[in-house]
């Protein structure tokens, strides 16, 4: 067993029940200990062997875990043994989960700027204070805070894959990233791109034994223009391989994608393309980029891609404002030729109708992880959770760690919480070769 580290603290601002809660959570005096249950009995657990009870806390979601360290020095020290992570990455459960971050706007101008008083463009998530984020669990439906301690300011939340987060750093110029695990709060960083950007859309893909990044647009032409031009790949396995910044293939005309965001499909990035609306797509095997015609793009509003069980949905509102089809919100998939689109759910009309009414035209973000799709409306607190297997669309309770119409609106990534990403160290191999350390 490695040392104890007394020093850890909890990642989670938890409030911790004084009743019997929906997460298992029991005051003690609801236990009658008058006539003391035979199940429980401390003289047959107190005799499990540590395998079997290793086993038994790897199954714990992350917010159960940190609770149960808590109980003694062993099970706090299970967060540094090597036997416990090995444990833990071959039995925990995926969950698809979701982390949300307050949102940083752009000014008119669509240059980022430092600004000493609040980060960058004035955000006031950052600035004295640590940056922080919300994790949310669909199953449970509950809300977690996240602190990012570690994390230097002027960076801002990019993309997310395999239990980490990817930062890019704010300011113009050559980016720096930043792959986080918040959950145990370790911090790896990347080398620079090769070319001067401003707002690129950033895509990534961790898998046990590699590490792939893609930056693609926004190359800084000058002050005053933006093109998107080029895309740059960075990549290193466990085979030994590593690629730093590569520029990769050219990127079709007349790009204008905004979002920043980039969806991992098998393989594949996806993001969104503006006036028309289409799809870009990027093939990492292949070094390949091309566009996808997205469906009934004339009439799409607030277009959103995400990832659902290893396939690429596009979720937007649909309004056809001259021809006598009622609006709707609609869920299409890609098929497996890569060209055609087939629409496989929509919002129930009524439904609608009260989203309708609470976006008001503003607008809404989407995020999807696994079987569930959550839609955040703009410019409030009011989100919808659809889970897909089910059929059931439901709205979330507000975060409660965000006040609406003060701290901005909030976006979000699938995130899978990990205890363990030991695919960081392959970045250790980079130490040996000379580049400057991103400095806040």
């Amino acid at each position: 067993m490695e040392a104890f580290h007394p020093s850890l603290t909890f990642p989670y601002s938890y409030t911790f029940p004084t009743t019997t809660s929906a997460l298992g959570g029991v005051i003690a005096e609801n236990i009658d200990t008058s006539c003391p249950n035979p199940w429980m009995d401390a003289r047959i657990w107190s005799k499990l062997p540590h395998r079997l009870v290793d086993r038994v806390i790897a199954f714990l979601p992350p917010p159960a875990f940190f609770r149960t360290r808590c109980v003694c020095k062993r099970w706090y020290a299970l967060l540094f043994s090597n036997t416990f992570l090995q444990l833990y990455l071959e039995v925990s459960p995926r969950r698809h989960w979701f982390l949300f971050f307050k949102n940083k706007s752009l000014n008119g101008s669509y240059i980022y700027r430092n600004n000493n008083n609040g980060g960058s463009n004035g955000d006031t998530n950052r600035g004295d204070t640590n940056c922080e984020g919300y994790l949310f669990d669909p199953y449970e439906i509950a809300w977690y805070r996240l602190s990012f301690a570690l994390l230097p300011s002027g960076l801002s939340p990019a993309s997310s894959s395999g239990g980490l987060i990817c930062w890019v750093s704010d300011e113009a110029g050559p980016k720096t990233l930043i792959l986080c695990n918040p959950i145990v709060g370790t911090v790896s960083q990347l080398p620079p791109t090769l070319r001067s950007r401003l707002f690129p859309s950033i895509g990534v893909s961790v898998s046990p034994t590699s590490i792939d990044v893609t930056a693609a647009g926004d190359d800084l032409i000058s002050p005053y223009a933006v093109k998107n031009l080029t895309a740059e790949s960075f990549h290193i396995d466990a085979g030994g391989f590593f690629s730093l910044w590569g520029i990769n293939s050219s990127l079709p005309r007349l790009c204008s994608f905004e979002s920043g965001q980039m969806v991992n499909v098998q393989g594949r990035f996806y993001c969104m393309n503006y006036s028309p609306f289409s799809v870009l797509a990027y093939d990492v095997a292949a070094n390949n980029w091309w566009k996808i015609q997205a469906p009934m793009r004339r009439f799409l509003r607030s277009p959103s891609l995400v990832e659902s069980r290893g396939k690429l949905l596009l979720v937007a509102a649909v309004e056809k404002s001259k021809l006598n089809v009622p609006k709707s919100l609609r869920i299409w998939r890609l098929q497996a030729c890569g060209t055609t689109w087939v629409e496989i759910d929509r919002m129930p009309q009524q439904l609608y109708v009260q989203f309708a009414d609470l976006e008001n035209g503003s607008g809404f973000q989407c995020v999807g992880h696994g079987e569930f799709i959550t839609i955040m409306i703009l410019g409030s607190d009011k989100a919808l959770l659809f889970d897909m297997c089910r059929k059931r669309w439901q709205w979330i309770p507000p975060c409660p760690y965000v006040h609406a119409g003060v701290d901005g609106d909030l976006h979000g990534f699938a995130y899978e919480p990990r205890l363990a990403t030991p695919v960081t160290g392959l970045l250790d191999q980079l130490t040996t070769i000379p580049f400057q350390a991103f400095n806040a």
